[in-house]
């Protein structure tokens, strides 16, 4: 096996599209810079994701991190509108607020963006032999279909599938591990929650998507795997943490990827 990073995926706003990535940055925080650095909010303090709110999949966005921008297709609309993420804020609220008929606010942190998982917000991991595997439970479904619902940072190539169940091991037990020269720490396999269930383009439910995964993930599940992090088997990629010394440090495409054995 000769596991490299095969592709890296930002999400700049939550719930949104993701951009693929030549290369990132990882901050202090462990995040990748730019990855969930804003997410909407409703008045209520919540989220205004895809967990709640699956009419979010049907809108199209892209992004140019560089300049700072969101080009938005909205279902109805009659042309891409673009908005500037630090000085059209305003605009970009109203509009989102006009799709959802009801008030949204952008909020942004650069410090960590807005993960799931704020004890171990590092990028989660994946191999592109796992997406694959997992399409062939659900017919119909594209391997970039699986990604998308998925959301994964990481892609690691070159190694079988469910390869990445090697960065975690029994619970409270960290796996140290290297990309290029980011040193990061495995911690455990991450819970799904009902987004994979829809399609990523319309938000539809797949029909019974919840448990053929969990049936197909247990029968699957190597017999090397670390058995204690499965209190139900609805769990797929991994959550991670960055060693504090490789803050600033730089991911690219082609990297190595390494396990170092406790």
């Amino acid at each position: 096996m000769m596991p490299y990073l095969a592709k890296i995926l930002l999400y700049p706003v939550k719930s949104l599209d993701g951009v693929e990535v030549e290369n990132a940055r990882v901050i202090a925080s462990g995040a990748l810079q730019y990855d969930r650095e804003f997410a909407f909010f409703d008045e209520q303090d919540r989220f205004v994701n895809g967990k709640r709110h699956a009419k979010i999949n049907v809108i199209r966005a892209q992004f140019a991190l560089l300049n700072r921008t969101i080009s938005l297709q909205i279902p109805g609309g009659d042309s891409q509108q673009i908005f500037h993420l630090d000085e059209e804020r305003p605009a970009l609220e109203a509009t989102m607020s006009n799709f959802f008929e009801f008030a949204v606010t952008l909020r942004q942190n650069s410090l960590m963006g807005f993960p799931d998982d704020t004890y171990s917000p590092g990028p989660t991991v994946i191999s592109t032999a796992t997406l694959a595997e997992v399409a062939s439970w659900f017919p119909g479904l594209s391997v970039d279909e699986i990604r998308r619902r998925m959301r994964a940072n990481i892609e690691i190539d070159g190694v079988p599938a469910f390869w990445e169940d090697r960065l975690f091991s029994e619970q409270g037990d960290l796996v140290s591990f290297r990309v290029g020269d980011v040193d990061f720490f495995g911690v455990n396999p991450c819970q799904r929650c009902i987004v994979p269930t829809r399609d990523s383009y319309l938000g539809k439910a797949y029909p019974n998507f919840q448990k053929i995964f969990a049936t197909q993930r247990q029968a699957t599940l190597p017999n090397w795997v670390a058995s204690s992090p499965f209190n139900h088997f609805y769990r797929l990629s991994v959550n991670t943490q960055l060693a504090p010394s490789s803050a600033g440090k730089i991911l690219q495409i082609g990297d190595k990827v390494d396990i170092f054995i406790q």
